[in-house]
């Protein structure tokens, strides 16, 4: 099993950065990707970024340009540096891991970021 923990969220104005952080235990090894996914209210949820364990990314048309995955192998953390934020980056963000050959995902509480206009 995987236990994901995120921080970082908060309040910003339009046009500000926001830096979300993601500790990944337990079964560290078994992670094949990681990623960062966001939900609104009434809406369906969006895969923001992706990234593999050969640090290989990918990010929504959305926020292409904007924001930045990353992980820190060392430290079993991975990283969402959001910047140029728009009033429609506001949702839960949730840390997601694909773990084992099975790839079961394992999800984190959520984080909430909120972008004033």
């Amino acid at each position: 099993q995987v236990q994901l923990v995120e921080s970082g969220g908060g309040l910003v104005q339009a046009g500000g950065s926001l830096r979300l952080s993601c500790a990944a235990s337990g079964s560290i090894d078994s992670i094949n990707a990681m990623g960062w996914s966001r939900q609104v209210p009434g809406k369906q949820r969006e895969v923001v970024a992706i990234i593999t364990s050969d640090g290989v990314t990918n990010y929504a048309d959305s926020v292409k340009g904007r924001f930045t995955i990353s992980r820190d192998n060392a430290k079993n953390t991975m990283y969402l540096q959001m910047n140029s934020l728009k009033p429609e980056d506001t949702a839960l963000y949730y840390c997601t891991a694909e773990v084992g050959m099975d790839g079961i995902d394992y999800w984190g509480q959520g984080t909430q970021v909120t972008v004033s206009s």
